[in-house]
């Protein structure tokens, strides 16, 4: 049992176009987060950067995901807590911000405990999240495939060919990620499951083997068009990019934009959007050096 721990979290983008809920890809954009254990029962919150409008109390998603771990990894949970919180990715954005989070306290009561593993954090991490998408890629790195076999989560994990480069452009306003699961309907038509899988197929390919087939490997039927009218400039900007040849889709529940470079090719700048090249994250959940 230890008395302290630090863990470096990426940023994820997931679905990538017709895989949803079940791919994502980790960025070189990163959170890191400290815990001490006190001896008094307190919560305390500190922020290094990026603590505009996040709580600072037991109600921070860190603490809430901490607290989940110690009892489950058997770190005694009436310990008080010192949280130190350095956070860069952007909140709202469909840029795996709660993903972090939850990854980030999950493996610190990991540390703690000292005995946990990573099947252990992936499982606690995706039960607090509801899927596995983000937070198999926040944990592990790289381009993740996650699923379930019944109440168990499972991911394994690709390297993604180095000819391809992340582009993401991100607007400033939010997408609450409960807003845009509200869009979407309950039953899909055949044809268009069929397209999806097909495409989800496809896209392991183009992402680890073949990156000339990723225009056609990130289309989607199921989630994006349904949402267009909860973030209709990012629908609109992947019309655009995708138009020009660019291999674009939604970022998770958006309204981010992830696109991707190919063998180093410009991308277009796009007026109410900073666009952001982070590079992809091979490392996943690391602790600090």
């Amino acid at each position: 049992m230890r008395s302290s721990a630090s863990v470096r979290v990426p940023a994820t983008s997931a679905n990538l176009g017709p895989g949803f809920d079940s791919v994502g890809l980790a960025l070189r954009l990163h959170d890191e987060y400290r815990v001490s254990l006190l001896a008094e029962p307190q919560v305390e919150v500190l922020f290094e950067a990026g603590g505009d409008g996040v709580p600072a109390d037991a109600s921070n998603l860190v603490v809430r995901s901490l607290r989940a771990g110690m009892e489950r990894f058997g770190v005694p949970a009436d310990a008080g807590i010192r949280l130190t919180c350095r956070n860069v990715i952007p909140h709202g954005r469909g840029l795996g911000s709660s993903a972090a989070a939850i990854v980030g306290g999950v493996s610190l009561a990991a540390a703690l405990s000292g005995s946990a593993q990573s099947q252990d954090i992936l499982q606690l991490a995706a039960e607090l999240e509801g899927h596995p998408d983000n937070v198999a890629a926040c944990l592990l790195g790289g381009y993740v495939i996650a699923w379930s076999d019944g109440p168990v989560f499972r991911a394994t994990r690709l390297v993604i060919n180095q000819r391809l480069e992340p582009v993401l452009f991100i607007p400033s306003q939010t997408s609450p990620t409960e807003e845009a699961r509200q869009a979407l309907p309950q039953q899909v038509p055949l044809p268009d499951a069929a397209f999806n899988a097909g495409r989800a197929a496809l896209l392991t390919a183009a992402l680890t083997q073949a990156p000339e087939l990723l225009l056609a490997a990130t289309e989607d039927r199921l989630h994006q068009e349904q949402r267009r009218g909860v973030y209709p400039q990012a629908m609109a900007l992947v019309d655009e990019l995708r138009g020009r040849g660019v291999p674009a889709c939604v970022s998770g529940a958006g309204p981010s934009v992830l696109a991707f470079s190919i063998d180093g090719a410009e991308l277009p700048t796009v007026g109410g959007f900073d666009m952001l090249r982070p590079g992809f994250d091979d490392r996943g959940a690391t602790s600090p050096s």
